[in-house]
């Protein structure tokens, strides 16, 4: 006997491995009949399957734009922050050792970046090389007469630029300007440091990323109960049309779980397109209105560094994703309510 179950194996273990071979095969049979069934049903039920990609292809495109709006002022807002330097104007022929000793004070402040100085003549060299630049000629012959330079170096002020680290908190800068006697002795009282010349444009850039940010997503959750709620009534009426088919079907045996597949799998291939169409369509925006935006210097070099990347594919399939679980979700609801 030992010898025999040795050359045939065990019978009980090559029925378990037989009948486990059988119920593979029969779920990816399974599995194969629900996609079939599906894409069927899809087709059969193409306006309204239609009516609910193009709903959810708003949706994700509204989603795709508001990420995109929010991360693109966001970041501008920053650069502007960034990019921005207090002026405080001394009186001319403030000179440059002076300059030099006021910076040195300024440095002390840890909220300080960067300081440069420039004495009257300086500012003087600028102002004609700006001249130059624009062309201006009636200018320039003025400004060639000696008499005119000295008239202009006797008003032209000395100049401290200052940037900072945190642009929201100044008030240790305008304690050092208005306190040190230094500052106090040599500033120009005609001409206020530029604390707030900045603040009106960064603040509405701010307001519209919040703008962009909020609105967005409000818009987006709006769409999005109307994609589940379109999905949802397209689900309710394929499952009402062919009651009959499901009756029948529950008659000879079969389970929730293939009644219910077509169902869902019908609603994720809405999903999954309306993703592909957002994608492109969102694409196709940020490569339209991409150079526009960058040449009046509003900042796209994150979405640049990502939509002009390899991670294109994973934006993509993000959205895809994204589509295929909300037509999942909104189909389950339905198929919970109504196929019973």
């Amino acid at each position: 006997m030992a010898k025999r179950n040795k050359t045939t194996g065990n019978p009980t273990k090559d029925r378990l491995k037989t009948m486990a071979k059988s119920g593979s095969a029969h779920k990816l049979r399974t599995a194969s009949r629900i996609a079939k069934y599906g894409a069927s049903g899809f087709k059969r039920n193409i306006w309204l399957s239609a009516a609910a990609t193009l709903v959810m292809t708003f949706t994700l495109v509204l989603l795709f734009v508001t990420v995109i709006a929010s991360i693109v002022l966001s970041s501008t807002a920053d650069i502007m922050r960034e990019k921005i330097d207090i002026t405080i104007f001394f009186k001319p022929g403030t000179s440059i050792e002076t300059l030099n000793s006021m910076a040195s004070t300024m440095r002390q402040d840890p909220n300080i970046k960067n300081v440069e100085v420039a004495s009257s003549d300086t500012e003087y060299a600028r102002f004609l090389e700006e001249t130059k630049k624009n062309g201006d000629k009636e200018l320039l012959q003025t400004l060639d007469d000696e008499n005119m330079r000295e008239i202009m170096l006797n008003n032209m002020q000395a100049t401290m630029r200052v940037k900072v680290n945190d642009s929201n908190d100044l008030s240790s800068i305008k304690y050092t300007v208005s306190t040190d006697e230094e500052f106090v002795e040599n500033l120009d009282n005609t001409k206020a440091p530029t604390y707030s010349t900045n603040d009106q444009a960064i603040s509405t850039i701010t307001s519209w990323a919040n703008i962009a940010k909020n609105g967005g997503l409000i818009l987006s959750a709006l769409f999005l109960v109307i994609s589940v709620l379109v999905i949802f009534n397209t689900i309710r009426m394929a499952i009402f049309s062919r009651r009959e088919e499901i009756y029948m079907e529950k008659l000879v045996g079969a389970d929730n779980t293939f009644i219910r597949g077509p169902f869902l799998v019908e609603a994720m291939m809405s999903g999954v397109l309306a993703g592909i169409l957002a994608s492109g369509i969102g694409y196709a925006t940020y490569r339209t209105l991409g150079p526009k935006l960058a040449d009046y210097d509003i900042d796209i070099s994150i979405v640049s560094g990502v939509l002009d990347s390899n991670w294109i594919i994973a934006v993509f399939a993000a959205m895809i994703i994204l589509g295929a679980i909300i037509g999942l979700l909104s189909a389950r609801l339905a198929v919970r309510k109504y196929l019973k």
